[in-house]
């Protein structure tokens, strides 16, 4: 793992809102609104960022936390910016605040963590089986 940030560098992020990221629920719309959901998608996409400048060969990365507070709405056809904010480093593990804005307006606030680990110690998923006919 390389680090070539100090505490207090950003990354940004821009998402057009866009009925993909309505809140729906088992399969029944909630509101026409960006959902909590997407909120968290965003901003683990956002602070991944780092991670990705930080990755070396053989090194993974894989979320460990989302804190997320919705405070305001986001509308379809609204550009919502994600702020990602490096808190801290802590060994392999890296904490980011982040803020969710449109305009002026806020619409969330939130903290990731996020730690790089090697490949070797990832899960490998389970060998697909077939069946004979």
């Amino acid at each position: 793992m390389a680090n070539p940030f100090l505490p207090g560098a950003t990354k940004l992020f821009r998402r057009l809102v866009t009925p993909a990221d309505f809140a729906v629920l088992n399969g029944q719309l909630i509101h026409e609104l960006l959902s909590t959901f997407a909120l968290g998608r965003d901003m683990e996409w956002t602070s991944r960022q780092f991670v990705e400048e930080m990755l070396e060969p053989g090194e993974a990365g894989i979320g460990t936390g989302l804190e997320i507070e919705h405070r305001g709405p986001a509308f379809a056809g609204e550009t919502v910016e994600f702020t990602a904010t490096f808190e801290v480093l802590r060994g392999p593990e890296l904490t980011c605040t982040l803020r969710a804005a449109v305009g002026s307006r806020l619409v969330a606030t939130g903290r990731t963590r996020q730690r790089i680990v090697p490949v070797g110690r990832l899960p490998r998923p389970p060998a697909a089986t077939s069946s004979a006919a």
